[in-house]
């Protein structure tokens, strides 16, 4: 064998520290989705204002979002798996604190901390997954096994929180972080390498103030509005947000090494792929949260009962997860990715066309749709960020996929979630769902139109 398959090859010691990366993955984006069938019961305990029961659905995937770029960076000046293992540490810590909150002020600062935490060990997963896995091909099987327990997080929130509402508190929820962080504690500095950049230069504050100057007046003005507020605060604010990120992107061209490298952004391909996970999981996040708020408050099912028909969705999404790395062996990428695209499309037309008396069976059938989709999307767009950027540089690269992945998903809790309540309590459940899924529609095959063109070489 020669150096070169040596250097890439992947043994035992890499696909275990695999499966380790893999279960604080599922956790991760769990905690995203994990509350969507606990509100009910955490509003009758704390009874939270609407304003705050957003902000506690919610300031976890914002703050995640707001630090995803920053903790990138430092990881590829630290450590990677030093970062991991101290976000782990911290994530135990807060999540028992938020499973204990006695108050809603209290609980939404707790989710602030877990996103604060969350973001020392997304980027982290990745970055370590792209050192570990040099090959092109084990590379792409690695990221869709990460993608799809990725998926399962997402898609099985609900479905875990459900099961443990049936028997405990609204708080258990938040527990299932600790035997989670307490193996990967124990495991990950066995099985997982150390990485870093050899030569990483000093980290710019000024960049890492102005990426929060810019994303939390973003988060705070689409808030605003999508609860409807005024205008005027929430238009400063996106004002606010617009200039500092004018400044902030500014600054990196000029720094030498910049907190975000721009020039990865000159290939379509990177920039299509981060426009996809953006959007994509914007939508889904949104229908997602309608579902299952419709399966319990117009179903009329347990959070047990809602949890189990969400089910199917969940594992279409991880077996095409799991699946796409060998379709796109036989099928171009761009077009692997448009198919997928608009099947997850028809998923959302079936549930913007289905009338209120025909029952769970379509909703179930369109998520499922969705989910089979959304798969292959997420898998071969993380591939195409990771694979972009050099290795010494994996933890920024990751970052901003895992920026795309995060801020999607806060932001159709907070715009879409918004926009179908608020049709929703005019016009009814069905209504609400109907005009989210067909926001969904057109979002989706417009990017199945954006990324079917043959990339560039």
């Amino acid at each position: 064998m020669s150096d070169r398959q040596l250097e890439i090859s992947a043994g035992p010691r890499e696909w275990l520290g695999l499966a380790v990366l893999v279960l604080p993955t599922a956790l991760l984006s769990m905690d995203a989705t994990v509350l969507y069938l606990a509100l009910p019961s955490l509003a009758a305990d704390l009874a939270p204002t609407p304003g705050q029961l957003l902000w506690i659905s919610d300031a976890y995937g914002f703050l995640v979002a707001g630090f995803l770029v920053t903790m990138g960076t430092l990881g590829d000046r630290v450590g990677r798996r030093r970062l991991l293992l101290i976000g782990a540490a911290a994530f135990l810590v807060v999540s028992v604190l938020a499973a204990y909150a006695p108050s809603a002020e209290l609980l939404i600062v707790a989710r602030g901390l877990l996103g604060l935490a969350g973001a020392t060990l997304m980027p982290s997963t990745l970055a370590l997954i792209g050192n570990m896995f040099r090959d092109p091909r084990r590379r792409g099987v690695a990221i869709g096994l990460w993608s799809a327990g990725l998926s399962a997080g997402v898609a099985l929130g609900p479905v875990a929180g459900g099961l443990l509402l049936e028997w405990f508190w609204w708080g258990s929820v938040f527990l299932l972080a600790v035997p989670v962080m307490v193996l990967l504690l124990i495991t990950g500095p066995i099985l997982l390498p150390e990485h870093r950049d050899p030569d990483p230069g000093k980290l710019d504050l000024a960049s890492v103030a102005l990426s929060l100057a810019t994303v939390l007046p973003v988060v705070y003005g689409i808030k605003h509005l999508a609860e409807g507020g005024s205008v005027l605060p929430g238009g400063i604010a996106l004002v606010l947000g617009v200039a500092a990120g004018t400044v902030f992107l500014r600054r990196q061209r000029l720094l030498s090494p910049p907190l975000i490298d721009l020039r990865l952004f000159a290939a379509r391909p990177f920039r299509n792929a981060l426009l996809v996970l953006l959007a994509a999981l914007a939508c889904v996040a949104g229908i997602y949260l309608f579902a299952a708020l419709y399966l319990q408050q117009e179903a009329g099912l347990s959070p047990i009962e809602a949890g189990m028909w969400l089910v199917p969705s969940a594992v279409a999404m991880i077996l095409t997860s799991v699946a796409a790395p060998s379709l796109a062996r036989r099928i171009p990428v761009h077009r692997l990715l448009a198919s997928s695209l608009v099947v997850s499309a028809l998923g959302f037309g079936v549930l913007a066309s289905t009338p209120d008396e025909q029952g769970i069976a379509p909703l179930v059938t369109g998520l499922v749709l969705i989910y089979l989709g959304l798969g292959p999307v997420m898998a071969l767009s993380t591939d195409v960020v990771v694979g972009a950027a050099p290795p010494d540089r994996a933890g920024a690269a990751s970052a901003l996929s895992e920026t795309s992945v995060e801020f999607g998903l806060a932001l159709g809790v907070a715009v879409l979630g918004s926009v179908g309540t608020f049709v929703q309590r005019g016009h009814g459940f069905t209504t609400g769902l109907a005009v989210v899924a067909t926001i969904g529609v057109a979002v989706f095959v417009g990017l199945a139109i954006l990324v079917s063109r043959r990339p560039a070489t």
